[in-house]
């Protein structure tokens, strides 16, 4: 193939061309994909299919679905980037069902510019992946087949501007965002508030991540503003070649009401734990807590709110390269009966997720 092209190239008067800059020629366009399969069952059996309210991703009982599917484009050249991508499955149809029709399907949706010639400092505009967290939206990135309480109910994705900064060493990543709201792409319908948010990563070495994210913002109309204070901290540590650990706490409060001292809390720890006996299996544990008692992002209309318990264990084989098997146990137990088991309340929930993931 190099060779016609070179061939070409000299037909129609490109003499000087040379074969190995053609040879090594970079195209600024990268193509990629993701599809992930999955089969969940719900010990609680509901009816309609549908797992409990706070679970967006791999919500679907007893039926083989897909969770998330995407095709990407990728631009990078010299002092500009950007991706754009469109996305299938549930995880879009539940995590976001407000959008408008049109944006359903976006994943990803944003260009970057480097705005300093020395320094590693962008500025990128769009619908990007969130700031916060350690669980993404792609299965393949996480230890755990399914996400964590937490993450289920912080942002996946945002949309707005970024200003983001990587020191020399690469051990610092620091960035300030203006967003349209808590994992929002359009605005709440007289909602003219501004929203915000920081990131601040450290690498002290190559075995340790620290990383702290905050989000500001009202998530009601201006006439009924409650302000919204949201704190992301997380560690990530490999302990050895074949073990790695991830520590977790998210803690939000919001105004009891519009003008108030007042505020409710939610918070939730989390502890995550991957092993990896052989180069083709890995297994990952994870033991969560999440308490909102007053039902900011949780609501339950129980006397003591959402107080839940979770583990979780789960199997991967790595077929290939880029070729995932994946199964997972896990179970959910809260202080009030917010669960329900053949139409009947109960405080345990109990379920098993089969996945069959490939990147490309």
């Amino acid at each position: 193939m190099k060779k016609i092209i070179v061939t070409a190239l000299l037909a129609f008067g490109f003499t000087t061309i040379n074969a190995q800059e053609v040879a090594t020629a970079k195209s600024p366009f990268t193509f990629s994909g993701y599809l992930e399969t999955y089969y969940s069952y719900d010990f609680g059996n509901p009816d309609h299919h549908l797992r409990p309210g706070f679970v967006y991703s791999h919500n679907k009982h007893n039926e083989l679905n897909l969770n998330l599917g995407y095709v990407k484009a990728n631009y990078a050249k010299d002092l500009v980037r950007a991706n754009f991508a469109l996305m299938a499955g549930t995880y879009p149809e539940y995590n976001l069902a407000g959008e408008q029709d049109l944006l359903k399907n976006v994943f990803e949706a944003n260009v970057g510019v480097k705005i300093s010639k020395k320094a590693n400092l962008w500025v990128d505009a769009g619908i990007m992946p969130s700031h916060i967290g350690f669980e993404s939206a792609i299965g393949k990135d996480c230890v755990n087949l399914t996400r964590s309480i937490l993450a289920d109910n912080s942002p996946y994705f945002e949309a707005g501007v970024k200003i983001g900064y990587t020191s020399k060493s690469e051990k610092w990543y620091l960035a300030a965002m203006y967003l349209n709201g808590w994992q929002r792409i359009q605005k709440i319908d007289g909602n003219q508030t501004p929203a915000f948010g920081t990131q601040i990563t450290y690498k002290p070495t190559s075995k340790a991540t620290l990383n702290w994210s905050t989000y500001i913002g009202n998530e009601q109309p201006d006439s009924s503003r409650k302000w919204r204070y949201f704190n992301n901290f997380y560690g990530q540590f490999k302990v050895s070649d074949k073990t790695s650990l991830t520590a977790g706490f998210d803690i939000g409060v919001q105004q009891t009401v519009t003008g108030s001292s007042d505020y409710d809390v939610w918070y939730s720890p989390v502890l995550i734990a991957q092993y990896k006996p052989t180069s083709k299996v890995q297994l990952g544990f994870r033991g969560e807590y999440y308490q909102d008692k007053q039902g900011v992002i949780i609501a339950t209309g129980t006397e003591n709110g959402f107080k839940t318990f979770g583990v979780s264990a789960n199997f991967d084989y790595l077929i290939a390269d880029n070729i995932m098997f994946r199964i997972e146990a896990r179970n959910l137990n809260s202080k009030d009966d917010v669960f329900l088991k053949n139409g009947n309340p109960t405080n345990q929930n109990t379920f098993l997720t089969t996945a069959l993931a490939i990147s490309f």
